[in-house]
């Protein structure tokens, strides 16, 4: 099992961007220190929700800043960004990290983000699976041209050329030593239609912290299906099922009661301002979670609370999803000291209890 933490940068009610930020650093720096396998970071544009908006920007800066942890996003919004530079930049990040980085990348939602950025409405709707193939194309071809419906241009060469790091070589934590080119590409899928598009390209998932046990296995199960169905090897099916990454929350404390109640006291404010600030591309209309009710719905699915319970937690989602790669966020107090101490707790108290770190 591989339990890594997951931090968006959160602006909480009453702190300053740079506070939020300061926090992600100081979240990474404690995860290395604590024996976590790896930090993802998220990526927002203009709301409170999340203050980063280049998750691979803030990777660059955490990779020099540590020596032994992966780094990955979680995700990069490929519709708001070339496909090729983000190519280009995540070959740069693997080869100077060797091996530590890995690229996840989603459709992000129909914001105004769609419009700032150019890609529009249709980059969102239809447009996710021609961006994708062209930086899967970048990522492991010698030479690249585009003759799609958004992306043309003439072949140009792949510089610098990516490539993974050999097993006798791979850091521990890192893309695992697997041979052949360019990082680890994870996809965030939350509906049939993302599923199916990751396993006809034998590609992992990363799945959210708003889906259940039930909902991630049914997700594991329809992936092993269609990736099988599309030819793809047994072997090929089972290495890329090894990175599935299950996204979720959690919150070590002395008992259930107080983990939950310090995370009650914190998360909604945060989730009424940082959901309730996006704002639709076309002015479609939009539901909110009750951020109270959205929290204690977090509180029950994932490791809240006593160590064992965290641990019992992570081990009964592992057993029934077939997933053993956590992306848990860590800074549900909105407090540095709290985060910190969450982490230190996962990895002294939680860890040990799964058989590892310690």
């Amino acid at each position: 099992m591989r339990v890594g933490a997951f931090v968006l940068g959160a602006q909480f009610p009453g702190q300053g961007q740079s506070e939020a930020l300061e926090r992600v650093v100081r979240a990474t720096e404690a995860a290395e220190e604590s024996g976590l396998d790896a930090v993802w970071l998220a990526e927002h544009h203009f709301v409170p929700y999340g203050v980063c908006p280049s998750a691979v920007t803030l990777a660059a800066l955490l990779l020099g800043r540590t020596r032994r942890i992966g780094v990955g996003t979680a995700v990069t919004v490929l519709p708001n960004v070339h496909p090729v530079a983000l190519g280009e930049q995540a070959a740069l990040l693997h080869l100077l990290s060797e091996g530590r980085f890995a690229l996840g990348v989603g459709r992000g939602g129909p914001w105004v983000d769609l419009e700032v950025f150019g890609g529009g409405l249709a980059a969102f709707e239809k447009g996710f699976p021609e961006a994708l193939d062209l930086l899967l194309r970048w990522l492991s071809e010698e030479q690249v041209g585009a003759d799609g419906e958004r992306y043309r241009f003439r072949p140009v060469s792949v510089v610098p050329r990516p490539r993974r790091v050999p097993v006798a070589h791979a850091p521990a934590g890192r893309a695992d030593g697997d041979s052949g080119a360019g990082p680890r590409v994870v996809v965030a899928c939350t509906s049939p239609g993302t599923v199916r598009l990751a396993a006809a390209r034998c590609l992992p998932m990363l799945l959210g912290m708003h889906s259940g046990d039930e909902e991630k296995a049914e997700m594991a199960a329809m992936w092993r299906r269609e990736a099988l169905a599309r030819g793809h090897g047994a072997d090929a099916v089972e290495a890329a099922a090894d990175w599935h990454v299950s996204a979720g929350l959690v919150q070590v404390g002395d008992s259930h009661g107080q983990a939950r109640e310090e995370l009650t006291r914190a998360m909604p404010g945060w989730l009424h301002e940082g959901l309730g600030a996006h704002v639709t591309v076309d002015g479609r209309e939009r539901s909110m979670r009750d951020p109270l009710g959205y929290t204690e719905l977090l509180c029950d699915l994932h490791p809240v609370g006593a160590p064992q319970l965290c641990a019992d937690r992570l081990a009964a989602t592992s057993e029934r999803t077939g997933i053993s790669r956590f992306a848990l966020l860590v800074e549900g107090t909105g407090e540095l000291g709290g985060t910190e101490r969450n982490i230190q707790r996962l990895g002294e108290d939680v860890l040990p209890l799964l058989g590892q770190g310690g």
